[in-house]
């Protein structure tokens, strides 16, 4: 029996975790076209304490979010959480019955039409429409895809999530990407970074992984050609030759921004010669700063492309359900909290150590024993 109210962290504003309250709500029911979820697992992303804090500004003072349909999205109170997984337990009008008791994940795009190739104003649930850090969410039948794998936990499904994968493939795809190619992955030890070097994998690139080198062995498992240690960077693109035997890194995943891009650049323009295709820069990050300082001539001389990745496609989201049904895609998963814990959650991920690697998730209290405990961090 689905209950009348049910526990939801909730948003109820701007600023730090103190404006993330445990408390009881309305449970939703299933729309026209909506399934009703219990959730099991929803996997953390920085983007939820980015969207709380207001750093997601398209102009400079602002203290808003995803404006690029004109208006803002992010109203309060909101529930959080955009990689959902868990089973359905009601349809909405025209949904097959049949879908009750599938385990899914979300597609967590809130899309402005029904075109599969192109996101021109990017939303998320969790932002625009509540998510996952509740019991249960409604949402579209169409974007919560079966993932039946008995291999996976609930927590090892929610930590595939789209927000890392789906912006890992459309940063490979925007810069076109192809087989044999050099791709330098920074900020690799994250959830898109961990996406994008087994992507890369999958697309017959060839990763080299930007991290600490305690974290070298796990990349290197995971499919790094090699992982450059981030802790010395005046000597990098001297580095990045001797990995690569002398040639230039043709894309680079940028995750990091500030001025580290600068050096990025360098690592594909330093022998021109060399090169069959333009350098390619996609950026969906800015963990080393939101401002970079780059001479303009750099990049018409060394004509750099750049992209600039927010969320994918319907069509990307597809392949990727596809790819963790098939196997091809492997877990990343670091540790599991409470959904009543969030707080200590948001303290661990800010400050998380030089162990963490891969995703955290978060399990509703009542689904706990079951889908959070086998995967329960020690300070949890």
């Amino acid at each position: 029996m689905i209950p009348n109210t049910m526990k939801a962290m909730v948003l109820t504003g701007h600023g730090g975790i103190e404006k993330l309250e445990y408390r009881d709500v309305e449970t939703p029911r299933p729309g026209p076209g909506e399934v009703l979820v219990q959730v099991t697992a929803t996997a953390k992303n920085n983007t939820d304490r980015k969207a709380r804090e207001g750093l997601y500004p398209t102009k400079k003072g602002e203290m808003t979010s995803f404006q690029m349909g004109g208006k803002p999205t992010l109203t309060f109170p909101r529930i959080q959480g955009a990689d959902i997984a868990g089973r359905v337990v009601a349809v909405g009008d025209g949904v097959d019955k049949v879908r009750v008791g599938q385990r899914g994940l979300l597609d967590f795009n809130i899309y402005a039409d029904g075109r599969r190739d192109i996101n021109l104003t990017p939303d998320y649930y969790g932002h625009g429409a509540d998510g996952g850090y509740a019991e249960y969410v409604a949402l579209p039948s169409d974007q919560f895809h079966h993932i039946p794998n008995p291999e996976l936990s609930d927590a090892e499904v929610a930590s595939m999530g789209m927000c890392s994968y789906q912006t890992a493939m459309h940063m490979l795809t925007s810069a076109n990407v192809r087989a044999g190619e050099r791709v330098l992955v920074t900020g690799a030890s994250g959830g898109v970074g961990t996406a994008l070097i087994q992507l890369c994998r999958i697309m017959g690139a060839i990763p080299y992984a930007l991290s600490k080198q305690d974290k070298a062995q796990a990349l290197l498992n995971l499919g790094a050609e090699a992982v450059l240690d981030r802790s010395d960077m005046g000597s990098f693109v001297e580095r990045v030759k001797s990995e690569t035997g002398g040639k230039p890194i043709d894309a680079v995943m940028d995750l990091v921004g500030g001025e580290m891009t600068d050096i990025f650049i360098d690592t594909m323009i330093f022998d021109m010669n060399a090169r069959g295709t333009y350098p390619r820069l996609s950026i969906a990050g800015a963990s080393g700063g939101n401002i970079s300082e780059i001479l303009w001539t750099r990049i018409y001389l060394y004509q750099v492309q750049i992209f600039g990745v927010s969320h994918g496609t319907r069509e990307e989201a597809e392949q990727l359900m596809a790819w963790i049904r098939d196997g091809h895609l492997k877990p990343v998963l670091h540790g599991a909290f409470r959904l009543s814990d969030l707080h200590h959650a948001e303290a661990y991920f800010v400050n998380r150590g030089s162990n963490y690697l891969g995703k955290i998730v978060i399990v509703p209290d009542a689904q706990w024993d079951e889908h959070g405990q086998p995967f329960a961090l020690e300070t949890a």
